[in-house]
């Protein structure tokens, strides 16, 4: 499979039609991001499913610590009436909690829990649902027709813990911020089970111009590339490179930041460069048994070429892998 992800920083009304064009030229999915301080993806994933009719559509992903689970039920079931059962649900741990002064104590637990009160109240389930962090008393449920009471959830983690305590859980794991064929190997191992799919998904930047792609990238993998590059066990950088690279970013300096990004650890984290640079990155983290590739936001050195060149030149020539039975 092949989606695309979209960040919430638009008017309301543009997010239909993006998602009406992202269907027409083939994608199988539409991923709308729920970072913190940014729109809530709610609204504007409503408003994908009132202007397409095949494209899975979903959150990747909102968490249960600004978002209780009774809260996340409600939306995607209403997510999942509104797209007649296309819908998906992206869950993690979130990230810049601190923000809100939020540090959750036994995150794991907590989402475990989480995702099984998710389930517990789309299943309209009335028997009491024990737990720490997010217990149901019992004795009621969801107050309307729910559309399916299964629908899938995606995992966002790199936690081989995380995964081992959900993994009983999901449907997908997804590794936000790879684009590195190897680590696909490894992340089936910790999950151990066939059943469940593999995403990957990355920043993403394509132009006719490969330099001038792969340079804006390096300054859009920049941020967050100290924190995913420690994530990756196949990876392993120099630490005075990383030092730098965590140096610059802190200060605000995203041209050094970008200087320490070569192109070989580019695209490791972001998928860069022409149509067909992108074609045989994807291509290769398919051969080694993704089950789905993401491409990410900003897209193209600007979002409307970015979707264009996706849609028109990557899209139609990459080999995807057959569906699993």
């Amino acid at each position: 499979m092949l989606s695309i992800a979209f960040q919430t920083n638009k008017p309301l009304r543009d997010y239909g039609p993006l998602a009406q064009q992202a269907e027409a030229y083939g994608f199988d999915g539409v991923t709308v991001y729920n970072d913190l301080l940014y729109q809530p993806a709610w609204l504007p994933l409503l408003e994908m499913a009132r202007h397409t009719n095949r494209v899975r559509l979903g959150p990747a992903a909102v968490n249960p610590f600004t978002c209780h689970p009774i809260n996340i039920a409600g939306n995607i079931a209403l997510l999942d009436e509104a797209s007649n059962g296309r819908a998906y649900l992206g869950i993690a741990r979130g990230a810049w909690l601190d923000f809100v002064g939020l540090n959750p104590p036994q995150p794991i637990a907590a989402l475990r829990e989480a995702i099984a009160c998710v389930r517990h109240l789309l299943q309209q389930a009335k028997e009491p649902l024990p737990g720490r962090h997010f217990p149901l008393a019992g004795g009621d449920s969801l107050r309307w027709t729910i559309h399916r009471p299964d629908v899938p959830v995606l995992l966002g983690t790199w936690g081989a813990r995380t995964i081992a305590a959900c993994r009983d859980q999901v449907d997908e794991i997804k590794l936000g911020g790879s684009a590195n064929p190897a680590v696909v190997d490894w992340l089936r191992a910790i999950i151990d089970r066939a059943t469940i799919g593999i995403a990957l998904g990355a920043v993403t930047v394509v132009a006719e111009d490969g330099q001038a792609a792969r340079d804006l990238a390096r300054r859009e993998v920049a941020l967050y590339l100290p924190v995913v590059a420690e994530l990756d066990p196949t990876v392993s950088l120099d630490p005075e490179l990383v030092a730098g690279l965590k140096t610059a970013v802190q200060t605000y300096d995203f041209p050094r930041a970008a200087s320490y990004i070569s192109d070989d650890l580019l695209a490791r984290f972001a998928f860069a460069g022409t149509p067909d640079d992108i074609i045989a990155q994807t291509d290769a983290i398919f051969a080694a048994g993704a089950d789905r590739v993401e491409f990410g936001t900003p897209h193209g050195l600007s979002a409307q070429a970015g979707l264009e060149l996706l849609g028109k030149k990557v899209l139609p020539y990459v080999t995807r892998p057959a569906a699993k039975a």
